[in-house]
C-alpha cells in the first residue's frame, strides 16, 4: 500500500517521472482519505431507495462513487509495480471513467480508456459518444474524450493502421505522462492491438488482476444499486411465482422477467435462464420453449444490471406440486446455503470457505473442474463474475482473505433422486463487520411451489 502523506492523503507510485529535460518532473496524483472511504454505514439498514434523485434525502451520489472508483483504481495502481492501465473490459472502462454506451459494445473491444499513475483517465469512443461525453461528462477533461476506432474484432479487415496509430497516441500519452519506460497492464485486447503496442515499445503485462483489486471492496453508493438491482428481482420472482402454471413456456417466463425489468428500470437484462422439467438435471444454462407440465420443478436465474450493478439471483419453485425427492434436493441445496454463508464474514480465508461447499461426488460428478459453476460464490459488481472467487477448483491453491464491504452471490444446486429434478438456490450476500446480510428477499428457505393444487 502507498504511504500516506503528511495531509492525511496516499501518494501513487509513479517512477519514473521525470518528463522533458531534467528538472521537469511530473507529480503523482494524490489518492485522498476522503475519496478512497466507502462511507459503510453498517449502523444503519442497507437501504433500496427509489430511483429517482430526490432533494429530502441522500440516495446515490453518483459524483461520489466516481471519486471513489477512481481512487479504488489509482490505489491498486501505485502498488502494482504497471505505469498505466488500459482498459477495452466495459466493465473497467466505466469503473475507471463513468462513462457507458449501448450494451452491444460489450465484445467489440473497440471502446478504451487509458489511466496512469500521474494523470486524469482517458476515454476513446465512437467519435458521437466522444462528444457526448465532452458536453455531459464533466468529470473527465475536454480533451480527454476522444474518437478511437480499432478492428471490430476484425471486422476493419486485416489493415493495422488503426490499431498503430492507437498504440503510437497511446504510448505519446505514457511518455507525456512520465511512464513511457514503466509496464502497462491491459485487460482483454485483439491481438494486433497487442502486437502494435509492443512495437511501440510498451511492455504488456496482465492488468485485470489489478483492476479486478481494485472492484473488489463496494462502497456504500455501489452496494445501494445493488440491493436496488436486487430488489426488482424480488417483484420479478413475484411474478414468475403468478405465472408458473402448466402449458407456460419456458421463453414466455424470460419474456414476461425481461418486459418487467425493462419496465422497472433495468438498463441490461443479460440473461434469464428458465429450466424446467427433465431439463434440471444436469443444468443447461439456458432457456427454451419446453411447455411447463404439472409436477415440474422449474429454476430460473435473473441477470440483469440497474445502472451497472448486476445481479445474479436463481430461484426454484415446483408447478402445482412438489415430489418427495423434490423437496430433499431443495432441503440439501439449502442447508449447503446456509452454511456457506454462516462462513462469509470479514477475516476469513476463501479456502475456509471453500471447505465448507459439497464435493463434486456429492452432486454425481467425476471431478471439481466437472462440477464447476453449480456450487460456488462470485464476487458481484459492474461485473457478473468478479474477485473474490470461492470454489472447490480454486481457492485451495490461491485465498484470499475476505472484507468487509465484499459483495457475494452464493450458488448452490442438488439433483434430486428421481433423475431429472434439480434445485437450484442463490444468495446475493453483503459482507458487514457482523457478516453476510442477504440481500436477495424473495422467500427461499423452503421449497415454494407455485400455483397449488
Amino acid at each position: 500500500m502507498a504511504k500516506k502523506s503528511k495531509a492525511g492523503a496516499k501518494k501513487a507510485k509513479a517512477a519514473p517521472i521525470r518528463k522533458g529535460g531534467p528538472s521537469a518532473l511530473v507529480e503523482p496524483q494524490i489518492v485522498s482519505d476522503d475519496d478512497i472511504d466507502p462511507r459503510h454505514q453498517w449502523k444503519r439498514p442497507l437501504q433500496a431507495p427509489g430511483h429517482t434523485q430526490v432533494d429530502f434525502e441522500e440516495r446515490v451520489n453518483f459524483r461520489r462513487l466516481h471519486n471513489y472508483r477512481i481512487a479504488r483504481v489509482r490505489d491498486a495502481l501505485a502498488s502494482s509495480g504497471l505505469g498505466a492501465l488500459l482498459s477495452f473490459d466495459q466493465h473497467n472502462i466505466r469503473y475507471t471513467t463513468s462513462t457507458v454506451i449501448g450494451e452491444w459494445a460489450r465484445d467489440k473491444l473497440l471502446r478504451y480508456s487509458l489511466i496512469t499513475g500521474n494523470g486524469e483517465p482517458y476515454i476513446w469512443d465512437f467519435g458521437s459518444a466522444a462528444k457526448h461525453h465532452r458536453l455531459y461528462a464533466p468529470w473527465l477533461r475536454n480533451d480527454h474524450c476522444r474518437a478511437g476506432m480499432l478492428g471490430m474484432r476484425g471486422a476493419v479487415g486485416s489493415d493495422l493502421t488503426l490499431f498503430r496509430d492507437a498504440a503510437r497516441e497511446i504510448k505519446a500519452i505514457l511518455d507525456a505522462e512520465g511512464v513511457g519506460d514503466m509496464p502497462v497492464g491491459v485487460d482483454v485486447v485483439e491481438p494486433p492491438m497487442l502486437f502494435e503496442l509492443q512495437k511501440a515499445g510498451i511492455e504488456v503485462r496482465d492488468g485485470q488482476q489489478t483492476m479486478l483489486l481494485a472492484r473488489e471492496v463496494k462502497s456504500h453508493d455501489e452496494i445501494t444499486l445493488l440491493n436496488m438491482a436486487a430488489a426488482m428481482v424480488d417483484g420479478v420472482y413475484q411474478d414468475i411465482s403468478e405465472a408458473l402454471k402448466p402449458g407456460v413456456k419456458e421463453s414466455e417466463i424470460v419474456a414476461l422477467a425481461s418486459g418487467r425489468l425493462y419496465q422497472m428500470g433495468s438498463d441490461c437484462v443479460e440473461a434469464i435462464n428458465s429450466i424446467s422439467g427433465e431439463r434440471c438435471s444436469p443444468h443447461p444454462h439456458n432457456f427454451t420453449d419446453r411447455l411447463i407440465r404439472p409436477g415440474d420443478q422449474a429454476f430460473f436465474d435473473v441477470i440483469h444490471s440497474f445502472i451497472g450493478y448486476r445481479t445474479c439471483y436463481y430461484r426454484t419453485f415446483s408447478v402445482g406440486r412438489a415430489t418427495a425427492p423434490q423437496r430433499t434436493a431443495y432441503r440439501k441445496a439449502r442447508e449447503w446455503m446456509d452454511r456457506t454463508i454462516e462462513l462469509l464474514k470479514p477475516g476469513m480465508g476463501s479456502d475456509e470457505v471453500a471447505h465448507a461447499l459439497p464435493t463434486a461426488d456429492e452432486i454425481g460428478f467425476a471431478s471439481e473442474i466437472d462440477a464447476f459453476g453449480l456450487n460456488f460464490c462470485h464476487g458481484l459488481g459492474l461485473g457478473l463474475h468478479e474477485r473474490p472467487l470461492i470454489s472447490r477448483v480454486t481457492s485451495f491453491r490461491d485465498p484470499i482473505e475476505l472484507k468487509a464491504g465484499m459483495v457475494f452471490a452464493v450458488e448452490t444446486y442438488c439433483p434430486a433422486t428421481d433423475g431429472i429434478s434439480a434445485a437450484r438456490i442463490e444468495e446475493e450476500v453483503v459482507l458487514t463487520p457482523d457478516g453476510a446480510k442477504i440481500i436477495t428477499l424473495f422467500p427461499a428457505e423452503d421449497l415454494p411451489v407455485a400455483n397449488p393444487y
